[in-house]
């Protein structure tokens, strides 16, 4: 999906006044331009990428509070979207959830330009925070409260750590797709991954039930 296809959620709170879309996506894409051009993070002022996407810097403020929050939204347009959950079992969507991170992975793979991005992002303290907490932060929230619902649905044991748990299963996951860049991504990893976490949290019968 393109940045002209795309409009990712904001990162920060509403804004006050009516959002033009095709303004929007003349600043992400003209962000994605000097990134893909080598520009780095640092170089890339207000001013700069005002000027690229050919609009006003009080254009970008009344939508961004900062670069920060920009960079956030850049980077949600760039990946694939977070996913639409099915609802039919908490196995199933785990699986989604799990899939839509392995082909973050291969993006991350397949584009030098989001690689360096990332690299340069970790580096800097008050970009990543940011992306942490409005990017990473929900998207971890949406792993537990599916192991939650399977736990009140009887899918899992009551006793088990939720959070533990998701660690657990979003783990192997994260160190195949983002640490290990050797490390095989195939199809139906995240079904593997699923199902063998999933069968040692199983409710256990009473003996004689």
């Amino acid at each position: 999906m393109s940045l002209a296809e795309s409009r990712p959620r904001a990162c920060g709170a509403s804004r006050g006044r009516p959002r033009s879309e095709a303004v929007e996506r003349a600043i992400l894409e003209g962000v994605m331009k000097l990134l893909e051009e080598g520009v780095p993070l640092a170089e890339l002022s207000i001013e700069r990428i005002a000027r690229t996407a050919g609009v006003g810097k009080a254009t970008i403020y009344r939508r961004w509070s900062g670069k920060e929050e920009l960079f956030c939204d850049v980077l949600r347009a760039a990946e694939p979207p977070d996913p639409e959950l099915p609802g039919t079992s908490m196995r199933d969507d785990l699986v989604v959830f799990l899939e839509t991170m392995r082909r973050r992975g291969l993006l991350n793979r397949s584009s030098a330009m989001l690689h360096n991005v990332y690299a340069q992002m970790k580096s800097s303290p008050k970009l990543w925070a940011a992306y942490e907490d409005t990017v990473i932060a929900p998207r971890r929230e949406m792993g537990c409260e599916v192991l939650r619902r399977g736990q009140r649905d009887g899918e899992i044991r009551a006793d088990v750590d939720v959070d533990l748990i998701n660690d657990i299963i979003v783990g192997p996951m994260i160190v195949r797709a983002f640490m290990r860049p050797d490390a095989e991504l195939p199809e139906g990893l995240a079904e593997q991954i699923v199902d063998t976490v999933l069968e040692g949290l199983r409710p256990v019968s009473p003996p004689g039930a």
